[in-house]
């Protein structure tokens, strides 16, 4: 089961974080892989690894904000694969504030990345997936998409990542005909070279004890079996959900 050998999978914001360990794990799984980032370097760097285990890795550069950049990204991944198999919407940031200070600037910088440019990824990918009547696509939102916080300040991020959510729900439903399955993956507190800072303090340890039940913050690879899933064939009859990954946060 959840074999992927030969799938095409497409990664965005593959050059750190999540999105590189969903790609490692989707190489374990056999897939031939397509890095997208804006750090160029870092992703040759990346996929000349991958290429040394077997499998075909081919790294773009691509900022998802530019829908110019995403559409060529596009191009040249259809040109040297002729498919697409499944996507993975990764790439995100944010600025954090709360609705009485948030700037205009702060607002839009944080829609157009972590919303706006899962569309212009979603929409270029997709028109290859509807021409080989196939595909699975993963947007990777939050369980902030899902519920609030009282943690930080960051209403922006909860916007962009509910919009995600139904988005979601939107393609599931446009494109099913196409035999194209469409979820989210909402992850909680996950250890990344972005948050950990943050993660690893006294105060952040002890509101992860009292509101997340299992007491602590993912692990490295703990996103991974979600994504294995729903990129596979096993997964046929599984589309417009929203997968929590968070240790049971949103449960309470």
């Amino acid at each position: 089961m959840f074999d992927l050998s030969k799938r095409v999978v497409v990664v965005s914001g593959a050059s750190s974080g999540l999105g590189l360990q969903m790609a490692k794990a989707f190489q374990a799984q056999g897939a031939d892989l397509v890095l997208m980032a804006r750090r160029m370097d870092r992703l040759e760097e990346i996929a000349k690894g991958f290429g040394a285990l077997g499998t075909k890795c081919l790294a773009v550069k691509c900022d998802v904000t530019d829908s110019g950049m995403v559409d060529e990204a596009a191009a040249t991944v259809e040109k040297e694969f002729g498919r697409v198999d499944v996507l993975v919407n990764c790439a995100g940031s944010a600025k954090n504030a709360g609705v009485l200070d948030m700037t205009n600037e702060e607002w839009d910088f944080t829609i157009d990345t972590d919303l706006t440019s899962v569309f212009y990824v979603t929409r270029a990918f997709a028109n290859i997936m509807k021409k080989n009547n196939y595909g699975r696509i993963i947007n990777i939102a939050s369980m902030y998409g899902l519920v609030g916080n009282t943690a930080i300040d960051t209403v922006a991020y909860h916007a962009s990542k509910g919009g995600v959510v139904n988005f979601t729900r939107a393609v599931a439903a446009e494109l099913a005909k196409y035999n194209i399955t469409c979820n989210a993956i909402c992850p909680g507190y996950f250890e990344t070279e972005l948050t950990s800072a943050v993660l690893n303090t006294d105060d952040f340890t002890t509101y992860m004890k009292t509101f997340v039940p299992l007491g602590r913050y993912g692990r490295e690879g703990e996103l991974n079996a979600g994504a294995i899933f729903l990129a596979s064939d096993e997964a046929t009859y599984v589309t417009g959900i929203a997968l929590p990954i968070d240790g049971g946060y949103t449960a309470i």
